[in-house]
């Protein structure tokens, strides 16, 4: 009977936590790190973001590195002292900026 009891409480155990585990989702913080590739109108552009809040952005052979935040569903880019903001929709594989109208769809590589 204890032995029973013992399996029960286990098997309860083990669902709950794959219920919590599957429950989490990655924070848009979490799914932004890494790179991004786009091409609007047939141009190669890369996105990469880290962690610690550093970006580099690379288009036409040339790169320029600066600083990124989110704020609700804004991305926030500061480089060469100059900051944008854009809106963001995210995805584990996917990434939409909006700004003045304009969407760049980058998919994450």
């Amino acid at each position: 009977m204890a032995s029973n009891v013992k399996a029960v409480r286990a098997c309860v155990v083990v669902a709950c936590l794959a219920l919590a585990v599957s429950g989490c989702g990655s924070s848009p913080q979490d799914q932004i790190v890494g790179k991004w590739e786009a091409e609007p109108a047939g141009v190669k552009m890369t996105a990469e973001f880290t962690k610690d809040g550093k970006a580099t952005i690379s288009m036409l052979g040339h790169s320029t590195q600066g600083t990124y935040k989110l704020d609700g569903d804004e991305l926030v880019w500061t480089v060469d002292g100059h900051t944008a903001r854009q809106k963001v929709k995210l995805t584990a594989t996917e990434m939409e900026l909006t700004a003045e109208g304009k969407v760049i769809k980058y998919k994450k590589v």
